[in-house]
């Protein structure tokens, strides 16, 4: 019989891998730093991923739908991810050790054993990523060993019973007490028989021998307790009467069930005891383990990856990586991966082009529920997803590597914290403004709606600025303060001092019918800004009573003096920021204020003093007629001709 403590088991081979799985299977992403922080606090921007590695498991990815064996792989990379788990808490629970059985350990060969059987375009790319690690630690002084110390150890027998125990194989001690178990058992049984014989009753069906808090007992029903009610009170014990039967026992049985149960006592601490040395002999197998745990959530994080991608509504595409440093962020028929997964939902795609010098900081304006949202959403998850190695879900994809992704999206506040909407609000952009960084990816989804609107907009615009001129960060900004449209204007007056970082406006379209003026939303972004955002017809949509939706018509035309704007391309203007124009746009301010400014300068500088009364005439005419022509297409500056 083997040894009671199987100190012959040596311990793995040990070295340090560290080093070299970081090189191999560097991280791929950090998890993007929470907004929801306290603005005292700046956090740290994490290490950058480099392409090649984001690059390698996509590699991975591609390869795993071409092979044969796609949901046999992903079902025993969980059935081990599971048998690993339950070696991780060995340290903590010793009785972990009944979960490991001879069915648990063959997992990890069948799943090296699929991948040697691909041989596609990246089976080298396999090979270096998962093949050689698997076999350099599945090899017989490494996770042999384990495997025969388990079916050295455990009862596999009794595995499919249900019941995890040390094989009485393993220990010679325990052997022996497991012989003297055994005899007791038998001499109970033989005694069951005896008494059902001395009771005419048949075994089992009538007379029951079982065991509870009385120990070993026997048992019949009411009705058979009739029968042999006389033989029952002179030689044998009764223990308990209940509607159930009629629970007795003898001296005999009563002395073997001591006995067994003292016998019992002595085999599960000595069972303990093997326990405990079976799981410190275990532990030491952890280096092989912590690996293998590496190797198979890499590779069932990628495998269903790739299932993903090609059961999606529409198949998903891989994207090309760049570092921080140069390439834009161009998603082109870019989707958002939940709201297409949804039934009944035809999702309709659209373009994102965060381009450096020409659309790096992006205003995004147009109609309530016309789809701003879910933009600027999708195009973080995309990011997000492309750098954890995914494939996304656009037609074509290039992506330029981040360090976090920055959000500041929905309201909710926080009664228990003190912490009111506007309040939360103003933390998440805090924290954004102190921890972002050029390399990180900004996506704000309105700012200042809690309070009033100069405020709002005050803070809106100065956290523009502050995101154009010192963080410099590929942005996606969502309003409702259309004159932040305004910043795209270089030429803009005198709060305008933005560098060329490259902002753009965007809208999201909606089509307005002209008999009914019924508003439908096209969710489609477009070029351009938008300067009104229809809550009414939004209220509308929601049912709100015809006499709210009229007195909301009419006193939004006091505050607001809506006319037509001439249409000077020909177009029909039955778009979204065309249709309704104020009288003096954000636009005709801002370049109407500068060329009033140009024609204060040219005029102080006319020589006046210099020239006859002729002259200076014929130059100030002529700066009036430059005046008037550049004036023709500017309805803020007609007003003062």
């Amino acid at each position: 019989a083997p040894p009671t403590k199987p100190r012959e088991i040596p311990h793995p081979t040990s070295h340090t891998r560290a080093a070299r799985l970081s090189r191999e299977n560097p991280q791929l992403f950090p998890p993007p730093a929470s907004a929801h922080i306290s603005p005292s606090t700046s956090p740290a921007p994490p290490s950058l991923s480099p392409p090649a590695g984001i690059g390698g498991g996509m590699d991975s990815e591609d390869c795993l739908p071409e092979g044969g064996k796609l949901p046999e792989l992903k079902l025993d990379a969980r059935q081990a991810q599971g048998f690993i788990s339950f070696f991780k808490k060995l340290p903590k629970d010793p009785r972990a050790i009944r979960f490991f059985d001879r069915r648990s350990c063959s997992r990890i060969p069948y799943i090296k054993g699929v991948l040697q059987q691909y041989n596609g375009q990246f089976s080298t790319s396999v090979m270096t990523r998962f093949l050689s690690s698997l076999e350099e630690w599945l090899t017989e002084n490494r996770y042999g060993r384990f495997a025969n110390l388990v079916e050295t150890a455990i009862d596999l027998g009794q595995v499919d019973n249900g019941e995890y125990r040390i094989s009485p194989l393993y220990s010679s001690d325990l052997a022996v007490l497991k012989d003297e178990l055994s005899g007791v058992e038998n001499h109970i049984n033989n005694l069951h028989m005896h008494t059902a014989t001395d009771l005419d009753l048949s075994v089992d069906k009538q007379l029951k021998l079982e065991k509870g808090p009385f120990g070993h007992v026997f048992r019949i029903s009411k009705k058979d307790e009739q029968k042999v009610r006389k033989k029952l009170t002179t030689n044998y014990i009764i223990i308990e009467t209940r509607k159930d039967g009629v629970k007795f026992t003898s001296a005999k049985l009563k002395k073997l069930g001591d006995q067994y149960q003292s016998l019992l006592g002595d085999y599960t601490s000595c069972q303990k005891k093997i326990v405990d040395n079976v799981v410190q002999v275990s532990c030491t197998f952890s280096e092989v383990f912590e690996n293998f745990a590496a190797i198979i959530s890499e590779l069932d994080v990628l495998q269903s990856f790739a299932d993903l991608a090609i059961s999606c509504p529409v198949p998903y595409v891989r994207p090309d990586i760049t570092t921080s440093e140069e390439g834009d962020i161009i998603l082109q028929g870019s989707r958002h991966p939940c709201v297409e997964a949804q039934d009944g939902v035809n999702f309709i795609p659209n373009d994102c082009t965060l381009a450096r010098g020409k659309s790096w900081f992006q205003i995004i304006t147009g109609p309530n529920m016309g789809g701003k949202s879910t933009f600027i959403r999708q195009v973080g998850v995309n990011v997000l997803m492309a750098q954890v190695g995914s494939f996304v879900p656009c037609d074509q994809a290039s992506i330029s590597v981040r360090d976090c992704i920055f959000a500041r999206v929905g309201a909710g506040d926080c009664q228990l914290r003190g912490v009111s909407t506007f309040m939360q609000e103003m933390l998440e952009t805090a924290s954004i403004l102190k921890g972002a960084s050029e390399k990180s990816l900004i996506i704000i989804d309105e700012l200042g709606r809690g309070t009033s609107t100069y405020d709002g907009f005050g803070l809106a615009w100065a956290i523009c600025e502050h995101l154009v001129e010192v963080t410099r960060a590929p942005t996606l900004f969502a309003t409702h303060f259309h004159e932040l449209t305004a910043l795209a204007n270089k030429n803009g007056d005198q709060h305008q001092h933005v560098p060329d970082l490259g902002i753009a406006n965007y809208h999201v379209g909606a089509h307005i019918d002209p008999s009914s003026r019924k508003l439908t939303m096209l969710y489609k972004v477009e070029p351009g800004s938008c300067d009104q955002s229809f809550g009414i017809h939004v209220a509308e949509f929601a049912n709100f009573p015809e006499a709210v939706i009229a007195l909301a018509k009419s006193k939004a035309e006091e505050l607001e003096d809506f006319t037509s704007a001439p249409n000077l391309s020909g177009e029909p203007s039955d778009e979204v920021g065309s249709k309704r124009k104020r009288v003096f746009s954000p636009d005709d301010v801002t370049r109407g204020a500068a060329r009033a400014r140009l024609l204060l300068e040219d005029f102080s500088a006319l020589p006046l003093d210099e020239v006859d009364g002729s002259k200076a005439t014929e130059m100030v005419a002529k700066l009036k007629s430059d005046f008037e022509n550049d004036a023709a297409s500017n309805p803020w500056l007609q007003q003062f001709l």
